[in-house]
């Protein structure tokens, strides 16, 4: 734990279990969620390719992560780490222009 307290800049080991939770619930919630997408769309996955259904699945879990990281992570009290977390992914992800940046005071 103190690794993560260190490596995240966190300040208790509580903050540390809900970020873990949040990370969970982030992850099954936008699997879920996926898939009703993808019927939605017509796409299911009995009648369409293997690969060209997983690399939708895929693509559509990307967006959705984020959102739903940034909520939920706002209802458990943590939206500035999960905010900071998601620029941090856009910006390695070579999508950093998506989100507009602060502005610098002098």
């Amino acid at each position: 734990m103190e690794k993560l307290k260190q490596r995240w800049g966190l300040t208790s080991n509580f903050q540390v279990v809900i970020i873990l939770v949040v990370f969970a619930i982030t992850g099954s919630t936008a699997a879920f969620i996926s898939k009703p997408i993808l019927t939605y769309l017509g796409i299911e996955r009995g009648l369409t390719h293997p690969l060209l259904y997983w690399v939708l699945y895929v693509l559509i879990i990307f967006p959705m992560y984020k959102v739903i990281l940034i909520c939920i992570g706002t209802l458990f009290g943590q939206r500035e780490f999960f905010w900071n977390f998601v620029k941090k992914m856009l910006t390695r992800m070579g999508l950093g222009f998506i989100y507009p940046k602060e502005k610098i005071e002098k």
